[in-house]
């Protein structure tokens, strides 16, 4: 890469990371503040270690592929955890965006964005993962068939999830649900 293309590499303001096979080839200053570590603790390492279950980076890997395959593209907003330092497994809402540089292998290499969204959407309740994955759908403004189809699951099963959200946010309404989802409370 050229001095100067390194330089915006690197400076950019927003998160940035180049990957192969799923794992971190290259990542910029804003992933490192992000995440709450350095780039040499980064780099090499599996997309894994932001994730805040192993079970969870599967499912999102297994459910971007189809759409990779198709569009190139992927994004979404889950929930991430901080990698080192002071808020070691601290969780936060991120919002992911990225391109396969191969469609027809779409984890073999590609690049990836990365944007804090914690400061006006905290992670305030214990969820568990899936909980996590119906949270973010619903955000999307998904209904619980679409939602049960980007996830593989019924839509009564994702009616449950968010019956079991609405209780813990205390939210009268999913509408109700969304708006606290989105303002964090």
């Amino acid at each position: 890469m050229s001095s100067d293309y390194q330089l915006a590499f690197d400076l950019a303001p927003v998160g940035l990371a180049l990957s192969r096979n799923r794992f971190i080839l290259d990542c910029n200053r804003h992933v490192c503040e992000i995440f709450g570590t350095t780039r040499d603790q980064l780099i090499g390492q599996s997309f894994l270690v932001l994730y805040p279950s192993a079970d969870e980076y599967e499912r999102i890997g297994a459910r971007m592929l189809p759409i990779l395959n198709a569009t190139g593209m992927y994004s979404d907003n889950r929930i991430m955890k901080r990698f080192d330092g002071r808020t070691k497994g601290e969780t936060f809402w991120c919002h992911v965006t990225g391109r396969a540089l191969n469609r027809n292998a779409p984890h073999e290499s590609g690049i990836w964005i990365f944007e804090d969204l914690s400061a006006s959407r905290p992670v305030t309740a214990e969820l568990t993962a899936r909980e996590r994955e119906v949270a973010a759908q619903l955000m999307r403004g998904l209904t619980s068939k679409e939602i049960g189809r980007a996830l593989g699951i019924s839509h009564r099963t994702v009616e449950i999830y968010r019956a079991r959200l609405i209780r813990k946010f205390k939210a009268s309404t999913t509408a109700d649900l969304v708006q606290k989802l989105m303002a964090g409370e």
